[in-house]
């Protein structure tokens, strides 16, 4: 899997960020205040409830969950064994109730494998009732 190059490096149109394609780790770190190898995906368009974006999303994830256990992570960097993993999705927008129900699916395995998982969204004020986001 191909990590994504820093903001001032050229890009090829055909390995771009974002959700739309699963062979680019958008970005790549370690946080800091707890130390966790945290991988993002970054989605900056509109969620439009369609099938083919669910798709993306679900490829994006598998594709994730597959560097982090299936040794390609630590074949790249051995000195990141034992560390938790955490992905996160960073969200332009709220996403649509089809996402949030896959996102939902994608989390309760996320805890079997013991990868953390959280969705940012950019936009406040667009939360559903119960969201803690903002607290």
């Amino acid at each position: 899997m191909k990590v994504q190059a820093g903001e001032h490096e050229e890009r090829d149109p055909k390995q771009s960020a974002g959700v739309r394609n699963s062979a680019v780790i958008d970005l790549f770190a370690i946080d800091q205040k707890n130390g966790e190898v945290l991988l993002v995906m970054n989605e900056d368009r509109p969620w439009d409830g369609s099938a083919a974006r669910l798709h993306q999303l679900q490829e994006k994830f598998n594709a994730y969950v597959s560097f982090l256990l299936d040794g390609e992570m630590l074949a790249e960097h051995p000195e990141l064994a034992g560390r938790q993993a955490r992905i996160e999705l960073h969200c332009a927008s709220m996403p649509d109730e089809q996402a949030i129900e896959l996102l939902g699916m994608i989390h309760e395995q996320l805890t079997w494998q013991e990868i953390g998982m959280a969705v940012v969204v950019a936009e406040p004020g667009e939360c559903r009732s119960g969201c803690t986001c903002h607290g």
